[in-house]
């Protein structure tokens, strides 16, 4: 029986030079939501029939999202390579927004808040559909998931 969920997620933290509190905080939540509820299908079927859970792991190499699938037991699957291109600029516009937001949060008033963090999570669902949209014929995965990944993945951007 397909149990196509992701169990762990782990970051190449070689890649990730420093962190604030407040991006931080973002990794958490999105890690813990992220295990908590996912849906995560890869669509090249393995040679044993293996359906599930998988791990996950996400580093950049190169310019490029490398995604390693692993069984539940560690054994890789495959690797997904995935151009970041296109993502650039909603990774960009999404620390923009974020430092915006977590300013606004110790200074503004609730409408200002409210304002940012629409306009956060609208880029937020414009690159979760960039991501499902980039990893078609490759993986299929919902929404929230694909919104939660990108969270880890705009991590992994962050340069000293």
């Amino acid at each position: 029986m397909a149990d196509l969920r992701i169990i762990d997620v782990s970051l190449d933290e070689r890649t990730v030079l420093k962190r604030n509190a407040d991006i931080e905080q973002e990794r958490k939540v999105a890690l813990f939501d992220l295990l908590h509820e996912n849906y995560f299908k890869p669509l090249r079927a393995a040679q044993d029939g293996y359906a599930g859970p998988y791990k996950v792991s996400l580093r950049v190499e190169e310019g490029r999202l490398a995604i390693d699938i692993n069984r539940a037991d560690d054994t890789h699957i495959e690797t997904i390579g995935l151009g970041m291109m296109r993502f650039r600029r909603s990774i960009k516009d999404y620390f923009a927004i974020c430092d915006s937001y977590y300013q606004a949060v110790r200074q503004h008033s609730p409408q200002q808040i409210e304002t940012i963090d629409m306009a956060r999570r609208g880029l937020h669902n414009e690159a979760a559909e960039l991501l499902q949209e980039r990893l078609g014929g490759k993986i299929e995965l919902d929404f929230d998931t694909a919104r939660r990944l990108f969270t880890l993945i705009c991590v992994l951007h962050i340069r000293g």
